[in-house]
């Protein structure tokens, strides 16, 4: 493609038409550079793209977008001067992929927990009403019925512009994606047109990045401030800031709610560990999925469904044989009587639940082990938290190692222990050590209690020192309950 063709496209003016090179590739990763890129100075978290300019033009980059101009450049290299270089990023590959979101019916979900599991339902679901889809997910990308690894929640633009565009050319016609706060704060959305935005909840998470509740917040809301009046911004009202979501969009507002009036209103009738039995809408549905966060997460799936014109009883007939994201409160019994729950939650409000969906079921009648920690180089305030909501919601916690990361895992453990009273300790166990503290709970497991797992769920590694080993909780658990004889 041409320089000019790309620029114009932005409605850059500075342009000199007897210089226009053709661009071979765009690159933001100056070790990706050849001869023919165009590179884009971004500025990043860790590092700026600007240090890197050199070295880009050194392997061959015959232009440049930056922010500020080096003073010495080569004078056979262009230099674009914008303002945003991470806005006009995303841009460029819209423009160099001929603008793929444009072709799809796009939706992006947002909130602390949900993002995956709603997502991943509608992808299920529109597959299943006879349409190609792509999604975009923490756990996994798929182009149709194509499966491409995921390494982010929401890719950088570069590699998320060219997923879209291999859907488009799969011909899938919708496409579901998780859209994270990093992703909306670093602009990685930027160039992508969306037909709805869906909003889940919002508690602590992330603050390691985003340092404020409030910070955290606008990011989020940012997104829905940006949707198109086309487009739909469905969120949670029982959330105290899912309303906010809705006060400065364009888009068509819509609500959904277990407590109070919305536009999709649902209410649990009976929970059990093979699914719940809900009311949509005045509409009665059984859905193999447990607790209350999964109640709305159906509500947000059926009202998109909806919000995208599909019919309320082909929705809730396929919901119906819908089932739980990998590592998403995954189910395994126990030979022996017990049930083993392997999910995801990683923050305060995700254990919560988790925790309550088990309790809802239980009703008193077995008790609940919970194996968890809290991982390494993240938000450290969040760790007292999550221990302190274990113990209140347990019979029996043990702290462990998730992913440390470059820290000691025994002084993530230590932060944890920091929020619990005396008291809470006599029912706490710290067994760093994450598979002795699985086997520690099957041990202490008796027929008619639950064992959760928290904090990887899907994830089948754990990261320490910068290196990813084998670890998968689920796999531990099987391991364990094949050698038990009732």
């Amino acid at each position: 493609m041409k320089l000019n063709t790309l620029i114009e496209a932005l409605g850059i003016q500075e342009f000199d038409e007897n210089n226009n090179p053709d661009i071979l590739n765009i690159q933001s990763d100056s070790r990706k550079v050849e001869k023919g890129s165009l590179f884009v100075a971004v500025r990043g978290t860790n590092t700026d793209g600007h240090k890197y300019i050199d070295s880009a033009v050194e392997k061959g980059a015959v232009a440049v977008v930056c922010e500020e101009k080096p003073e010495l450049f080569d004078k056979e290299v262009i230099f674009i001067v914008v303002k945003d270089s991470a806005q006009i990023l995303g841009e460029l590959m819209a423009t160099w992929y001929d603008y793929p979101s444009d072709k799809l019916i796009l939706v992006g979900v947002t909130g602390t927990n949900g993002k995956t599991t709603i997502a991943t339902l509608l992808y299920e679901m529109f597959r299943k009403m006879g349409h190609k889809v792509g999604l975009l997910s923490t756990v996994c990308n798929y182009i149709d019925d194509e499966i491409i690894p995921a390494n982010h929640t929401t890719p950088d633009p570069i590699e998320l512009q060219g997923l879209l565009a291999q859907m488009v050319e799969a011909g899938c016609e919708y496409a579901f994606m998780e859209v994270s706060s990093h992703a909306v704060e670093q602009k990685r959305i930027s160039g992508l047109s969306f037909d709805g935005g869906i909003f889940t909840n919002l508690t602590r998470d992330h603050l390691d990045y985003h340092k404020t509740v409030e910070n955290y917040l606008k990011a989020k809301k940012t997104f829905f401030d940006n949707l198109p009046s086309t487009a739909f911004a469905l969120t949670n009202v029982d959330d105290k800031v899912g309303p906010v979501m809705l006060q400065n969009t364009i888009a068509k507002k819509l609500t959904y709610s277990l407590r109070t009036m919305a536009d999709f209103k649902g209410k649990i009738l009976e929970s059990h560990f093979d699914g719940t039995d809900l009311v949509i809408n005045g509409k009665e549905v059984s859905v193999h999925f447990v607790g209350r966060f999964n109640a709305y997460n159906l509500l947000a799936v059926y009202g998109a469904a909806v919000a995208l014109e599909k019919e309320p009883e082909e929705i809730l007939l396929i919901m119906s044989t819908l089932h739980s994201v990998s590592g998403r409160f995954e189910t395994i019994h126990s030979p022996l009587g017990y049930t083993g729950i392997v999910d995801y939650a990683h923050t305060p409000d995700a254990l919560v639940n988790v925790l309550n969906g088990i309790r809802e079921v239980l009703n008193n009648n077995g008790r609940i082990i919970t194996v968890v920690g809290a991982g390494g180089n993240r938000d450290k305030g969040k760790r007292p938290i999550m221990a302190k909501e274990a113990v209140r919601l347990s019979d029996q916690v043990i702290l462990t190692s998730d992913n440390p990361r470059f820290e000691e895992p025994d002084d993530i453990i230590n932060d944890m222990v920091n929020g619990l009273s005396s008291d809470d300790k006599t029912k706490t166990l710290c067994i760093t050590d994450r598979t002795q503290a699985i086997k520690a709970a099957t041990i202490l497991a008796k027929k008619g209690d639950v064992i959760l797992i928290a904090g990887k769920g899907h994830e089948d590694y754990q990261e320490v020192k910068g290196v990813k080993y084998h670890f998968d909780d689920r796999e531990k658990l099987k391991e364990i309950f094949a050698t038990q004889q009732p």
